[in-house]
């Protein structure tokens, strides 16, 4: 075999693109037959020697036309088939026709093949290595046949060039993508991802960047998310089981689906949604256990969403929704935002969101009040998120307000917080629409300064802000008959007093229930204006209802 064009490579200091490639002349041994030439007529070869042909062997559409001699001295599979056709055929020197219709890498392949086999050189390549390497194996071109045969010196050079380049590596994993099958049979994809993933695990060197040097170790992250799902996957199996750590992991599927969703299409079908389906079925098998926290609550919501939509397997689904549903106590609002992929109302998905707190709800039934109104918190703060969405609907809005059980919320302020936004931004709505908006409200559970805000508030509608109204008046009367029950009672305590202190603190307490007395008065006076008050807002309440 030849030698490498080029000097080793650290795999630290390397990227997938970037140096020429490696390459070698492979030199036949001991060729049975030697050729002239090889011509190609349309879609026919002819391979010139002195002896006539009488082997043909068709590759798809093309028809070589070859020596039963210089094939078989170099194919156990073609010495096979070859003895078993002549075997069955009435005359030894019959011609020889064989058709292979999946030939690893097709007729360009083949080529290269025949070239061996009638003592020519040709280059192994990064590109060419892969197929070449899956024909000889389809072939049975072993060294049981033949010393320096074509499966061992594309062995030598798989192992020792192309697996111990970190570049390399990635492009023969490329260059398999229409091999698969084959790739796969003959473990080339196999042998790559642990060859990715032995690399990716050593102990990161020291890297100069900008004069500084600091310690990278998530410098794979980037070339291995540049995989396709079939070889990143092996990759990633092959890391966690090396040992990689799994916030390190978590980015790489991070990094990895990021790509991949920007081409996502959401309208797809046939082997497009099959693909689609396949992918996110792939990426929740390889999500790190051990760790929740290795990726982000917001990356697994977009999973989720997404399974949902090419309608992966329910038990994958389910696996993954109880992983969300156990993290969401610790996530932030900002963490629920999953935009919309379909043509739906809202620039964010709300559905996905309500599927997750429904599922919290009911899952989760011992959770302390703390937690429980931590719960409360982060739905009111998602949905200030979203309330300025212009094409967010009411019913959308609405799915979200009450979808909550009364016990999350201990305050109502941030929910009206967000009903208030939410208003501002759609003032179109009808007054039912608003009322369906504010159903959820209670005006026990408000601030008094929220209270204050409500009353001014011309947004909210009409039958609310009298309800409040109204409400406010009764906390006041209350509060005014509770103070004239404290009057009195200091006026008899007062009397007591007068009885057994002196003269100078009888003066004394005639002249505190004279001040309560004024205050009594000042009272009445407030209590009849907001008397008057109720009545005329109760009558335009009916005016606008007739």
């Amino acid at each position: 075999m030849g030698r490498r064009s080029t000097d080793r490579e650290d795999p630290h200091r390397r990227s997938v693109s970037g140096v020429r490639p490696n390459r070698c002349a492979v030199f036949p041994a001991n060729a049975s037959m030697v050729a002239q030439s090889l011509e190609r007529r349309n879609n026919c070869w002819f391979v010139n020697t002195k002896d006539p042909s009488d082997l043909i062997i068709g590759v798809g559409e093309n028809m070589f036309h070859l020596h039963k001699l210089a094939m078989v001295s170099k194919s156990e599979y073609l010495n096979r088939v070859i003895f078993q056709k002549m075997h069955n055929s009435e005359t030894d020197n019959a011609k020889v026709t064989i058709k292979i219709d999946d030939f690893p890498g097709g007729a360009e392949t083949f080529e290269l093949v025949v070239k061996f086999c009638y003592g020519w050189k040709f280059d192994l390549t990064v590109t060419n290595i892969a197929p070449i390497y899956c024909a000889a194996g389809f072939l049975e071109m072993s060294e049981e046949i033949g010393e320096g045969n074509l499966l061992s010196k594309t062995e030598t050079f798989l192992s020792f060039v192309i697996f111990s380049s970190w570049k390399e590596t990635f492009q023969i994993l490329k260059t398999c993508e229409p091999i698969s099958s084959w790739a796969e049979e003959f473990q080339i994809t196999k042998r790559g991802s642990e060859s990715i993933a032995w690399k990716a695990c050593m102990k990161p060197k020291t890297v100069d960047f900008c004069n500084s040097e600091k310690v990278v170790d998530s410098w794979w992250i980037e070339d291995v998310s540049s995989l396709n799902i079939d070889h990143f996957v092996q990759v990633m199996e092959s890391i966690t089981r090396r040992g990689m750590r799994t916030e390190l992991v978590g980015a790489c599927l991070t990094c990895w689906a990021a790509k991949w969703a920007a081409r996502i299409n959401p309208n797809g079908e046939g082997s497009g949604r099959e693909l689609q389906k396949r992918t996110i079925e792939s990426l929740i098998r390889v999500l790190p256990e051990e760790d929740e926290t290795s990726v982000s609550f917001n990356f697994l919501l977009h999973l989720l969403k997404l399974g949902l939509m090419v309608k992966t397997k329910p038990e994958l689904s389910m696996k993954l929704e109880k992983r969300i549903v156990f993290m969401l106590a610790k996530c932030r609002p900002v963490d629920l935002l999953v935009k919309n992929y379909e043509d739906k109302d809202g620039v964010y998905d709300v559905e996905i969101v309500s599927r997750v707190i429904e599922a919290y709800i009911s899952c989760i039934s011992n959770n302390s009040a703390s937690r429980i109104y931590d719960i409360g918190k982060l739905v009111d703060g998602y949905l200030t998120l979203i309330a300025r969405d212009e094409n967010l609907s009411v019913k959308s809005f609405r799915l979200i307000v009450e979808l909550l059980p009364k016990n999350y919320r201990y305050c109502d302020d941030n929910l009206y917080r967000a009903i208030d936004m939410y208003l501002k931004a759609h003032p179109s709505l009808t007054e039912e629409e608003r009322k369906g908006a504010c159903k959820t409200m209670e005006y026990h559970k408000l601030s008094q300064e929220a209270r204050k805000h409500m009353m001014k508030n011309d947004r909210l509608p009409l039958s609310m802000t009298t309800q409040f109204i109204l409400l406010e008046q009764i906390n006041m009367m209350r509060s005014m008959m509770s103070v004239r029950s404290n009057y009195r009672r200091t006026e008899t305590q007062a009397t007591v007093r007068l009885r057994k202190d002196s003269e100078k603190q009888w003066m004394k307490c005639q002249k505190e229930i004279k001040i309560m007395k004024q205050d009594m008065e000042r009272m009445k006076v407030q209590v009849r204006e907001m008397q008057l008050c109720r009545v005329e807002l109760q009558r335009q309440v009916r005016k606008g209802i007739t």
